[in-house]
C-alpha cells in the first residue's frame, strides 16, 4: 500500500486498487505465454515504477500511475524449465529478482537489475564453480552445474549491515542422492548477500545434502535480541526440515536449533554448528522409507512473524510423515529421482517459540487438522492468521483467541496493515477475493 493505494499481483495480472474503497483504477495483462501459472508472489516498487515477475521468467517494470508497461526484460529461459513467482525485491538502486522451477537440470541464481532499464547488474549462483569455495562439497563440477538450488521465495534485509538475506531450494536429482555425494553448497543454505556487489557474505547450510525435498527457502525473520545478556542481531529461521535456527546475521555464527515437531526421525543429531546430521537410513529407498515430516515440511513457505513486545517467534507448523520411495536407481538419475506417497498428519498448530531457548511458550492447535498459515504481528497486540476459510487474531502474549471472521475462502496471502486517515485496516486475500477489516474505530 503506498499512498492510499494497493498494488498487487496474479500470474500474468497485476492490479492498483483505492485503499479506501477497493475501486480499481487500473489492470495490467502480460501477453499469453507458455510458462507455468503456479503462482506470483508479489510486486516490488522503486519511486513510481512497479516491478513483477512473469510466468515465462520475463521482469516487468510498469508505471505505477497508469499500469502501462515500461519494459520487459527476459531473467531466465522457459523452455528450460523455469518459472519466475517471486517478488523483487528493491534495495537501492538494484531490483533483485529470484528464479524457480521444479525437477529441474539448470543453475539456480539470484540476480540483480537496473531499476531504470533492466540491465543487469550482477548475477550470484547458487552451486559453486571450478575454483570456487565449495566446489568440493560436489562429487565433481557437472554435479554442481546441475545441482539447481532455486530462490523461489523473497528474502530480507538490514539496511544498516547492508546484507540480504535469503534461503535457496534443494538439491538436483531430488529424493536420489546417489550422483551428489557431499553437502551439495550452496543447496538449502540461508545466505547473506552484499546487494551492491552480489558477493557472499556468509552462509549457512540447515539441510546438508537434502535427499527430502526440503528447500531452505522459508522467510528469514531479522530482529534484535539478547544472548547471554549481550544485544545481538539475530535471524531466525523456521525451516521446512523441521528444525528451528537462531544465527548471529552479522556474520552467521549459529546460536541455536531446536525441533519444531517432536517427531523428527531422519537425522542422527546435530554437529557443532548446529546443523542436523543425515541418517542415510532414512534416505528414500525402492521399497519406501518412512520420515517425519513428510516432502512438505514440517512448516513451509507462509510467513512466519516476531513480536518485539513479546520476544516471541510465531510459526505454523504440521506434524507429519511420509513414505518417500526411490524411483531413479540409475548412477546418474535425473530431476525427480523418487517421491513422496504420504502417509499420515497428527495436525497443525500455531507455536510461539522462545528464541533464546527454543521452547514452545504457547501452542494452538487448529481442531480438524489445517497447516501452515501466514502470520503477522503487531504493535498494537495483535496477532493476524488464517486456517480453513477464518482469518483469526490472537492474544500474541499467551495465544487467546480475540476476534474471528469468516471468508469466502481459505487465505492465500499473508494479511498486511495500514493507515488510512487514522483508521488501522486489516487487508487478506482469499480465494479470489480481496477482505478489508478496520482495526480501530
Amino acid at each position: 500500500m503506498v499512498n492510499g493505494i494497493l498494488y498487487f499481483s496474479a500470474p500474468n495480472n497485476a492490479w492498483a486498487v483505492d485503499a479506501r474503497t477497493g475501486r480499481e483504477l487500473w489492470h495490467y495483462t502480460y501477453p499469453p505465454n507458455t510458462g507455468s501459472t503456479i503462482g506470483n508472489r508479489g510486486m516490488g516498487m522503486y519511486g513510481n515504477w512497479l516491478y513483477m515477475e512473469t510466468p515465462d521468467s520475463h521482469l516487468v517494470s510498469l508505471d505505477a500511475t497508469t499500469g502501462r508497461e515500461r519494459w520487459k526484460v527476459q531473467i531466465a529461459d522457459p523452455k528450460l524449465d523455469y518459472t519466475s513467482t517471486a517478488a523483487p525485491i528493491v534495495v537501492g538502486n538494484h531490483i533483485l529478482a529470484g528464479i524457480g522451477g521444479d525437477h529441474m537440470d539448470n543453475p539456480g541464481f539470484i540476480q540483480s537489475l537496473d531499476p531504470e532499464t533492466g540491465a543487469v547488474q550482477w548475477k550470484w549462483y547458487t552451486t559453486p564453480r571450478k575454483g570456487e569455495p565449495g566446489i568440493e562439497t560436489w562429487p565433481d563440477e557437472y554435479a554442481a552445474a546441475h545441482g539447481t538450488g532455486q530462490t523461489w521465495i523473497p528474502g530480507s534485509y538490514d539496511p544498516e549491515l547492508n546484507l540480504y538475506y535469503f534461503g535457496t531450494g534443494n538439491p538436483n536429482p531430488v529424493m536420489a542422492e546417489q550422483s551428489r555425494k557431499g553437502d551439495n553448497l550452496y543447496t538449502c543454505s540461508i545466505v547473506a548477500l552484499n546487494p551492491d556487489t552480489g558477493k557472499m557474505v556468509w552462509y549457512y547450510q540447515p539441510s546438508p545434502h537434502d535427499t527430502h525435498d526440503w528447500d531452505a527457502t522459508e522467510a528469514p525473520v531479522l530482529f534484535e535480541g539478547v544472548i547471554d545478556g549481550k544485544p545481538r542481531k539475530l535471524l531466525a529461521q523456521a525451516n521446512r526440515n523441521g528444525y528451528f535456527f537462531v544465527l548471529d546475521r552479522t556474520n552467521g555464527q549459529h546460536i541455536l536449533t531446536s525441533p519444531l515437531i517432536d517427531t523428527l526421525n531422519w537425522t542422527k543429531g546435530l554437529n557443532a554448528n548446529g546443523q542436523p546430521i543425515p541418517d542415510p537410513a532414512k534416505y528414500p529407498k525402492p521399497d519406501g522409507t518412512l520420515v517425519s515430516p513428510a516432502s512438505g515440511g514440517a512448516t513451509n513457505w507462509p510467513a512466519p512473524s516476531f513480536d518485539p513486545e513479546t520476544g516471541l517467534f510465531y510459526v505454523g507448523v504440521n506434524t507429519t510423515w511420509g513414505v518417500f520411495y526411490q524411483t531413479d536407481t540409475d548412477d546418474h538419475p535425473e530431476g525427480y529421482g523418487g517421491l513422496d506417497s504420504g502417509g499420515g498428519s497428527e495436525g497443525g498448530s500455531l507455536l510461539a517459540l522462545d528464541y533464546k531457548a527454543g521452547k514452545t511458550v504457547w501452542k494452538h492447535d487448529w481442531p480438524g487438522g489445517g497447516g501452515p498459515s501466514h502470520i503477522l504481528t503487531t504493535a498494537g497486540k495483535l496477532l493476524f492468521t488464517g486456517n480453513g476459510n477464518n482469518i483469526i487474531a490472537f492474544d500474541p502474549a499467551n495465544g487467546k483467541i480475540l476476534w474471528h471472521s469468516s471468508l469466502f475462502g481459505s487465505p492465500s496471502a499473508g494479511p498486511i496493515t495500514y493507515m488510512i486517515d487514522g483508521r488501522q485496516h486489516l487487508l487478506v486475500i482469499a480465494g479470489d477475493s480481496l477482505y478489508t477489516f478496520v482495526v480501530n474505530q
